[in-house]
C-alpha cells in the first residue's frame, strides 16, 4: 500500500533523506536523487534568517524540479516568525513544509528552537498550528523521543500534532540529551505506530546504516518508511542498495571505485556550480573521506584533496585515485 502525505504518493515504504545542516544542499541532494531516494528535505532554515532576508537562509530555499518531492524544513522559537517564514518558504514552491523540533545542538536548542520545544508541548502545538494555517502545503514534523530520559513525551506530541493538522511525523530515536551518542531506541516509535488514534505516516530515523538494519527494523518497528541521514554522507548508494533488497531480496554489490570517483566528481562539480568556485571547493572537503572510506592507504590522497584549491588539480587527483584503485573490489564485496 502506498504511503501518502497529502496528495504526494511516496510508494510503498519510502526512503527519505534527512535534512542535515551543511550537508543536505542541492549538490548532495542531486547525487542522492540519482541513487533513488524517494523524498528529500532542504537543510534546516532559520525562520529569523528568512524574515531578515539573510543571503545564506534565502539560498537554502533553492529547489529544482528533478528533486521532487522535496520539503523545506524551517526552525525557530517565535510563533509569529515561524508563520511569516512559512509564507516566505511556500513561495519557493516546495511539495511540503517540515518543522524541525529535533535539532539538539546548543545554538538551536538553547535559543528556544529545535528540540527545545519538547519542553513546552503547548507552545509546540500553537507554533505548528500557525504553520499549518500559513500554507496550503502539507505540513510534516521531525522530532525526538523527548528532552531527556525522564521526559519522553513523543506519544503526546504525535497525537496533539496530528489533531491540529500535520500529515506525517518523523521521529529520531534519541532524546535531546543524547545528542547523537549511544544507540537509537525505536521502541517508542513502534508504540506510536500501534496507537489506534494515529492515522498519519510515521517515519523512523536514527542509526540506519545498512541494508540489514533497514530490513530488520522495517519489520520490527512497523514504521511506514525510514529516514536516513549520516549513513548517506559520501555513500548515497545506500538508498539504491536498500531498495534493491526490498524489491528482490538480493544484496546489490557496492559501488566500484570508478563509480565512487564519478559520483564524487559529480558532487564536486555541482558544488562549484551552485556555490561558486571558492566556497564550492572548500565545502566539498568534508565529503572526500566518506566517498573513499575503506580504500587502503587512502590518507595521502585525502590530505591532497582537502588542501587543494585548484579545480583542475582536484580533478587530476580524482583521476589518479580511479587509476590507482581500479582493481579494488566494490565496497560491498570488501566487507
Amino acid at each position: 500500500m502506498s504511503v501518502k502525505i497529502g496528495n504526494i504518493d511516496l510508494g510503498e515504504f519510502p526512503l527519505l533523506l534527512a535534512p542535515m545542516e551543511d550537508v543536505s544542499d542541492p549538490p548532495f541532494r542531486f547525487v542522492c536523487k540519482q541513487s533513488g531516494v524517494d523524498m528529500m528535505y532542504t537543510e534546516f532554515i532559520s525562520s529569523e534568517g528568512l524574515i531578515r532576508d539573510a543571503a545564506k537562509s534565502r539560498a537554502k530555499l533553492d529547489i529544482f524540479e528533478y528533486e521532487r518531492p522535496i520539503g523545506i524544513q524551517i526552525f525557530g522559537s517565535e510563533i509569529d516568525h515561524m508563520r511569516e517564514a512559512t509564507e516566505i518558504a511556500t513561495l519557493a514552491n516546495p511539495d511540503l513544509m517540515d518543522i524541525n523540533y529535533g535539532c539538539p545542538v546548543k545554538n538551536v536548542a538553547c535559543r528556544g528552537a529545535g528540540a527545545s520545544l519538547l519542553q513546552d508541548i503547548d507552545k509546540m502545538v500553537k507554533m505548528t498550528e500557525a504553520v499549518v494555517k500559513a500554507t496550503h502545503l502539507p505540513v510534516t514534523v521531525k522530532t525526538r523521543l523527548g528532552w531527556d530520559d525522564n521526559t519522553k513525551n513523543v506519544e503526546e506530541v504525535a497525537e496533539r500534532l496530528q489533531d491540529i493538522g500535520i500529515q506525517a511525523l518523523t521521529i529520531h530515536g534519541r532524546t535531546r540529551a543524547q545528542l547523537y551518542k549511544g544507540e537509537a531506541d525505536w521502541t517508542l516509535i513502534r508504540e506510536i505506530k500501534r496507537n489506534p488514534r494515529i492515522k498519519i505516516p510515521i517515519f523512523g530515523n536514527g542509526d540506519v546504516d545498512s541494508i540489514q538494519k533497514a530490513a530488520d527494523w522495517r519489520l520490527e518497528y512497523e514504521i511506514d518508511g525510514i529516514m536516513i541521514g549520516r549513513a548517506a554522507i559520501g555513500y548515497p548508494w545506500i538508498f539504491r542498495e536498500i531498495r534493491h533488497f526490498f524489491n528482490t531480496g538480493e544484496i546489490l554489490a557496492g559501488p566500484s571505485v570508478e563509480e565512487r570517483v564519478t559520483v564524487c566528481r559529480t558532487h564536486f562539480e555541482k558544488s562549484i556550480a551552485w556555490k561558486g568556485p571558492k566556497v564550492g571547493v572548500f565545502e566539498m572537503r568534508r565529503h572526500y573521506a566518506n566517498y573513499f572510506k575503506g580504500l587502503p592507504d587512502f590518507k595521502p590522497y585525502r590530505m591532497l584533496l582537502v588542501k587543494e584549491d585548484n579545480i583542475e588539480t582536484i580533478h587530476s587527483i580524482l583521476d589518479e585515485v580511479a587509476d590507482k584503485y581500479h582493481n579494488i573490489l566494490p565496497v560491498g564485496e570488501m566487507a
